[in-house]
């Protein structure tokens, strides 16, 4: 039963910002897009809203 309410608490959860960086570094076309992601990762500009 407890397994059960794990797996589904588990689905529910949100990523963790580690995951979320790493799946936008993932989605980079090409070297020069992963370095500009990389860089804004650096300065913590990555998921800022509205500026």
């Amino acid at each position: 039963m407890f397994g059960q309410i794990k797996k589904m608490a588990n689905a529910l959860k949100a990523p963790s910002l580690r995951d979320r960086q790493m799946a936008y570094l993932n989605e980079a076309a090409d070297r020069f897009d992963l370095e500009y992601r990389e860089r804004q990762l650096d300065r913590g500009t990555f998921g800022r809203r509205g500026l």
